[in-house]
């Protein structure tokens, strides 16, 4: 367990609260429970939006769906306290490395540079994304270079031209140009969390202690940096069983010290049948399924939404995509920076700071923010596979997170965040795949739960493919 922190003074209700509100709302969930939360700890992340209460938010609607989850296994209502300091500092990295070094997240060439008529952000952290920038611009060798082939280009020229070559840009666009937009007006029109459901069969006999709420839940996890894997990672602290499964030749340096903790990790080539046999045999002793391949992909390899539910007929399906679920963008691959260009965030950021350059938000908050929503509509679904013996489908894009983090901007007064000290600190060794480490203590409180990860963050493919 975390070593217990001084208590943070408590805030006046404001935007965070408001915000839990609306998150907690698009979940179909009792908006009376989002009156239990509690948040401490001033101040923010300097940014044009209110990138803090956002993060506090999405962590305290997770901590919400525990609550109602409590409420039926358990007969009691828990209370739920979020630090919104710490889950600022969740919101970046959780991983204080001791005698090592997390590799660097992104490809050196990934980044923002100026056309002939504004900026467009480059994704090149995936080879296979890499080679097809370029295919269209040429040797990206350096930066330089990068941006020499770039200058020429119309914005949205290049951004047609990269997407159709299989790869991944996003020209800089403002919030208004969003709004008209084709993907824009399609993503405004849709649900903010689109859930239906279904029969699933008989109530399960999970064990579910009071404490580790998950307990005996199974997750299977087909997600990718970041956000489903922050919804794994959730689940795993709260008990839940988490076996993740990537790509034969799929890795994210950056990004696995991170995310993989609580979770057994395997690999399965889903291109063959064996792999697809393999896989069909794990989902029908999951729970819980969360994936984050475009739109169709499952699909195409015989994994679409009917196939799964046939093979497990309560599963909780949470899925996740970039630029939400109609539209012309909907099957475009897609990460939190561009979608920050795209719906005009990057746009507004320059403005609010009087920049020369797109200026992002200062975390990654549509991928945690996001993970949290995933998490929170994953538990909903067991809740309900548990109260009424349905399935639960639940779709979130992280367009959609960006809609309503635009909607709340900074308090042009907010003070800035502490500094983090050791004293933010679990006090427990982390021995992970890389070396020893300590972790940030979780953000969330929740009133007789055990919020705490038994396995260590590891390797991609460390372990077989089954259930542990």
């Amino acid at each position: 367990m975390p070593r217990r922190r001084a208590a943070s003074q408590a805030v006046r209700p404001g935007v965070a609260h408001a915000l839990t509100r609306t998150l907690w709302s698009a979940l179909g969930a009792p908006p009376e429970l989002a009156e239990q939360v509690r948040f401490s700890a001033a101040g923010s992340l300097p940014s044009a939006f209110a990138v803090t209460d956002f993060a506090a938010a999405a962590v305290a609607t997770a901590g919400l769906a525990v609550a109602e989850h409590l409420t039926l296994t358990h007969r009691r209502l828990a209370t739920v306290e979020v630090d919104r300091r710490l889950a600022s500092i969740w919101f970046a990295t959780t991983l204080r490395p001791i005698g090592w070094s997390v590799p660097p997240l992104r490809d050196p060439i990934t980044g923002d540079y100026a056309t002939r008529d504004g900026w467009i952000r480059l994704h090149v952290n995936v080879p296979r994304h890499r080679a097809a920038a370029e295919r269209v611009l040429g040797s990206l060798a350096h930066r330089e270079a990068a941006a020499h082939a770039v200058a020429p280009w119309c914005g949205c020229e290049l951004e047609t031209a990269i997407v159709d070559a299989g790869g991944c840009a996003a020209q800089m666009r403002s919030a208004a140009a969003w709004t008209a937009h084709a993907q824009g007006a399609a993503v405004a029109a849709e649900p903010c969390v689109h859930i239906t459901t279904h029969p699933g069969g008989a109530a399960p006999d999970w064990p579910l202690a009071a404490t580790r709420p998950l307990q005996g839940i199974r997750v299977l996890d087909l997600t990718r940096v970041l956000a489903g894997p922050v919804a794994s990672r959730f689940l795993a602290g709260l008990g839940a069983t988490v076996l993740r499964i990537d790509a034969p030749d799929w890795d994210e340096p950056g990004a696995i010290p991170e995310t993989t903790l609580g979770k057994h990790c395997s690999r399965l080539d889903l291109t063959n049948p064996a792999g697809r046999a393999i896989l069909l045999d794990l989902l029908a002793r999951a729970d819980v399924f969360m994936h984050g391949l475009r739109p169709g992909a499952l699909d195409a390899l015989g994994l679409g939404a009917a196939t799964r539910s046939h093979v497990a007929p309560g599963l909780v399906d949470v899925s996740l995509d970039a630029y939400g679920w109609t539209g012309p963008w909907a099957a475009r691959r897609g990460f939190d920076s561009l979608v920050q260009m795209s719906c005009g965030i990057a746009e507004a950021g320059m403005c609010w700071h009087n920049a020369t350059t797109p200026l992002p938000l200062p975390v990654q908050a549509l991928d945690h923010a996001t993970g949290y929503w995933m998490a929170a509509a994953a538990i909903r679904g067991l809740t309900r596979r548990l109260a009424h013996g349905e399935a639960t489908r639940a779709l979130l894009s992280l367009a959609h997170s960006a809609r309503v983090l635009m909607g709340c901007e900074a308090k042009p007064d907010e003070t800035r965040l502490a500094a983090e000290t050791e004293a933010d600190r679990m006090p427990q060794m982390e021995h992970t795949a890389w070396g020893p480490a300590h972790r940030v203590a979780a953000p969330l409180r929740i009133a007789g739960v055990e919020l705490s990860w038994d396995v260590p963050a590891g390797r991609l493919g460390a372990t077989a493919p089954r259930w542990p």
